[in-house]
């Protein structure tokens, strides 16, 4: 096979979900499918992230001189993608037009993008107050390109059978053409053992007594909430260690901080998130939405007992290896705290059940199965 991947997040210098997917995946696909010519699709924003690729991997590099160009690679790039004679187009960040001549493949995370547009505006990101005019245009972006995406694709590929079960809900594509393909643990991502590293993370970040970690842009007031009802003989000498990318967090972080029940950590280097991870009493992950919910996977692999929410895609991914509570639950989510932090052999089989579940995901079985639906769309030409 001919195989085309859009690999342009991984030249902008982006962080997120969708950029440790493509990152994470590209490079165990080229390891599997030596026997086919790959063609990675990148732009000149950045310096592309892989280095030392292979001789079936060929790099073709789109210009980029504005942001406008994106625009135009997104609805251009089927011409050079056309030239490479491609069986297969894949377009990995929730949209794409790849050339007549190819099957395409889309992976779609969830059904943010193509929910009414209306709904995504009313704030689908709960609780971020009013967009800016820059923001609901990328949205209504997003929104127009997904949606004519997938009038062209052949085959969808996302992460959960929560997210499919939505995206079949609300486009046209029935959920037998929609393949689940997980995602897994970054390589780094992995429990740290040696009390001299962990400590000297937690020095430098000022972190000096025992701590639940939690992400502040995750619905961060249940668990605040939660805190503050723990009984005082719990809470004394603990607090809650907020990290962030960003600093437009919402008020009650900032009040947590203010009060001394929180610090905050603003954009912690992968290398220290596992560190912190690690060193954690808890992970609480209480979000509102989650197409895939890797984060708990991750503490999972740290060895971090988790306490998340029962929305989204969360209870299928973690499975019975964490405690679940509703997002806008404090009640429970504070008796779940003071079961992980008062009792230290419910902790540990929580860590314990966490360890193997997180054992269950791999991005070589997933890009294993992302190669396969290539093979299987390109067989149903």
């Amino acid at each position: 096979m001919r195989i085309g991947i859009d690999v342009r997040y991984l030249s902008h210098g982006l962080v997120g979900g969708v950029h440790t997917y493509v990152a994470q995946f590209v490079p165990e696909l080229i390891e599997l499918a030596r026997e086919h010519q790959i063609f990675l699709y990148a732009d000149t924003k950045r310096p592309l992230e892989l280095q030392d690729l292979p001789s079936h991997v060929t790099v073709r590099y789109l210009p980029y001189r504005t942001p406008l160009s994106s625009v135009a690679n997104d609805f251009f790039m089927w011409r050079t993608m056309e030239r490479d004679h491609l069986d297969v187009a894949h377009f990995p960040t929730n949209y794409g037009f790849g050339p007549a001549s190819a099957r395409t493949v889309i992976t779609l995370h969830d059904e943010l993008n193509i929910l009414p547009l209306p709904q995504i505006i009313r704030g689908i990101s709960y609780g971020w107050g009013k967009r800016r005019p820059r923001t609901l245009a990328m949205l209504a972006y997003l929104h127009y390109c997904s949606r004519l995406a997938l009038t062209r694709a052949s085959l969808l590929l996302t992460v959960s059978d929560y997210s499919r079960q939505k995206i079949a809900q609300h486009s046209n594509f029935s959920a037998e053409r929609i393949w689940i393909v997980p995602n897994a643990p970054a390589p780094v991502i992995r429990r740290i053992e040696d009390p001299t590293v962990l400590a000297e993370v937690c020095q430098r970040h000022g972190l000096s007594q025992p701590f639940v970690l939690a992400d502040a842009l995750k619905n961060p007031g249940v668990l605040v909430e939660a805190w503050r009802r723990l009984p005082p003989e719990i809470r004394k000498d603990k607090k809650i260690v907020f990290f962030s990318r960003r600093l437009d967090l919402l008020p009650i972080v900032h009040e947590a901080v203010t009060n001394g029940d929180a610090q905050l950590l603003l954009r912690p280097s992968t290398e220290d998130l596992v560190a912190l991870y690690s060193s954690a009493e808890a992970f609480v992950f209480p979000s509102f939405f989650e197409g895939f919910g890797l984060p708990a996977i991750e503490a999972m692999t740290c060895g971090a007992p988790v306490i998340a929410s029962n929305r989204g895609s969360i209870p299928e991914v973690v499975g019975d290896a964490a405690l679940l509570a509703d997002a806008t639950d404090a009640a429970t989510l504070a008796r779940h705290l003071a079961l992980v932090l008062g009792d230290r052999c419910a902790a540990q089989k929580l860590r314990e059940k966490g360890f193997a579940r997180a054992a269950e995901f791999s991005w070589r079985r997933s890009a294993q199965r992302i190669l396969e639906s290539y093979e299987a769309v390109v067989a149903a030409k």
